[in-house]
């Protein structure tokens, strides 16, 4: 059967109709077309010849190396001229207007598919010769070659020079004004790189955070999401975008689903901050109130247990763990912090306010952004096990968990691996089964955590806790785990203890009302070689009722 590559479609509708592409672009320089993660959202609105222009590959090469793997051409063909050696004709490709009008969409911008009769070796060779003057043509332009061969997108880059000026102070309407002239839509993920871009550029993390809100506001009314019901989409992005639009819809419309429950919790939680405001209008803000609103914190916890690990570990996107996670501690602290004084006065209505309007900011970075970035990159099996650990997690603001019955279907068809027969395990002590101590360290009336010498999750006990412990956290860092603001505190108590400097670090704090006691313990071998971490949570209210009786 005839292979035919149309140059006109995506990487990714190439790949899936041939796979062997994959290996050929990997070879001509295109190691990204491997990462599943890239082919999966860039490759889907990248071209061959886009591709080639920013890596500054020679078309020629790429035509060559296709029509050596048996390949006949077609579709629109790119600009041969300049950088490929001018007037280049290719053995194979008939010359049309298209060559020398990149732009050209009609009809006569298109090349005929291949009927020269050449031989494959010729093909190569000519390629060849015509490659080696192109390099030789191009050195000239090298220095503008190395602009163009940038790590973001044009786009990307563009959204980059927004945020900058937002930076710099500029009028968020003036920005806004120039955003909507240039972009009639905005994906999450174009939000998402835009900023971890200007980290990657020196931006400190804390400014981007500072600004998270500011970012939030330009964006509004322009993210696919918000468009997808736009009628007569044309542009192939704009296509693509609201494909993976209804894909975060779905799951949200999907009863029980976790995606479906955050978004109720959203709402609810946006009902009562158009309450909150009306009352902070007359200043009539309650104690009830304010701890009402503080419910969020649950929802918080879930996005930072269950939702910004995984998307940083699994899928290497790293922004809503550095960015969104941050702000989401800010709200907390400041609801905390308000709820601690003795009166509201004027001052505190305008912090209560200003925590109310970010909070509600934030509802519309999860549903625009992060909720979408979820829905694309989870796999069915992720989402069955996020749904299994938000049964940790308390009901807030009337929201109840429900059942997702797709969920509770697949997990009971899923069972823990059979032991082996003898499964006694010898220890210096005596002798246990795996089933005896998997009971023990369950029935322990403490939460159990081990974090093995190369600090990664290896063991959390079974049961109700406090400091919940998602089970996708198995196998992955013990730093992924925490907020970046805590991340260096962990970072230095381990580190510590592998020095040999420490032996244990002990905390007391108190937990919804009661007192905890956190000990953190290294664990040695005969040898003291440090192997590891040992995290022990006891809830301590039995003592502290114990004494107050004795007193």
């Amino acid at each position: 059967m005839e292979k035919k590559l149309d140059l006109s479609k995506s990487v990714y509708d190439l790949v899936k109709e041939y796979p062997e592409v994959t290996d050929i672009m990997k070879e001509l320089g295109f190691s990204e077309i491997t990462n599943k993660v890239m082919l999966n959202s860039v490759g889907k609105i990248m071209t061959i010849p886009k591709g080639a222009k920013m890596k500054g590959v020679s078309m020629i090469d790429i035509v060559g190396a296709f029509m050596k793997a048996g390949f006949t051409l077609e579709g629109d063909m790119p600009n041969l001229s300049g950088d490929d050696a001018e007037s280049a004709v290719h053995p194979g490709v008939i010359p049309t207007e298209a060559t020398t009008k990149p732009n050209v969409t009609d009809a006569s911008a298109n090349v005929a598919s291949s009927t020269v009769a050449a031989d494959a070796a010729d093909a190569v060779e000519t390629n060849a010769a015509a490659s080696t003057t192109a390099k030789a043509n191009t050195e000239e332009n090298s220095e503008a070659k190395a602009e163009d061969a940038v790590q973001d997108s044009e786009r990307v880059e563009q959204l980059k020079g927004f945020l900058k000026r937002l930076g710099t102070g500029e009028d968020l309407g003036a920005v806004r004004e120039d955003f909507a002239s240039q972009f009639a839509h905005v994906e999450a993920s174009e939000i998402m790189k835009a900023e971890q871009g200007l980290m990657r550029e020196g931006t400190p993390l804390e400014e981007v955070q500072q600004l998270c809100d500011l970012h939030s506001a330009l964006f509004h009314g322009s993210t696919i999401h918000e468009q997808m019901d736009a009628e007569h989409a044309k542009v192939e992005a704009v296509l693509e975008a609201q494909e993976k639009s209804q894909s975060v819809v779905t799951l949200i419309e999907t009863v029980g689903h976790p995606l479906n429950r955050l978004t109720e919790e959203n709402k609810a939680l946006d009902t009562l901050i158009e309450s909150l405001k009306t009352k902070v209008a007359n200043q009539s803000i309650t104690l009830e109130d304010v701890n009402t609103v503080r419910q969020v914190s649950i929802h918080y916890a879930k996005k930072g247990d269950l939702l910004y690990p995984h998307l940083k570990v699994a899928y290497d996107i790293s922004g809503p763990s550095m960015v969104m996670w941050t702000v989401d501690g800010d709200i907390r602290d400041t609801f905390g912090r308000l709820a601690k004084s003795a009166t509201f006065t004027e001052s505190w209505y305008e912090d209560f306010d200003a925590v109310l309007t970010r909070a509600q900011e934030m509802i519309y970075k999860e549903q625009n952004i992060l909720f979408p970035l979820c829905a694309e990159n989870f796999t069915a099996q992720e989402w069955y096990q996020i749904y299994k650990d938000t049964a940790q997690y308390e009901e807030i603001f009337g929201v109840e968990r429900v059942a997702w019955k797709e969920a509770e279907l697949a997990l009971a068809d899923s069972h823990a691996p059979a032991s082996a027969t003898d499964n006694t395990i010898a220890l210096i002590g005596g002798s246990m089964t795996l089933d005896q101590l998997d009971a023990m360290l369950n029935t322990m009336p403490m939460e159990v955590t081990f974090v093995d010498h190369e600090d990664i999750n290896r063991y959390f006990n079974d049961g109700e806790k406090v400091f919940k412990r998602p089970t996708t956290a198995i196998g992955r860092d013990v730093y992924s785990c925490h907020p970046p603001k805590v991340e260096p505190i962990v970072r230095g108590i381990i580190d510590s203890f592998r020095k040999g400097d420490r032996d244990n670090v002990a905390v007391w704090l108190e937990k919804q009302g009661r007192p905890f006691y956190v000990n953190y313990m290294a664990v040695r071998d005969q040898n003291n070689n440090y192997i590891g971490t040992l995290e022990l949570v006891q809830d301590m209210q039995f003592a502290k009722d114990h004494f107050a009786r004795s007193k």
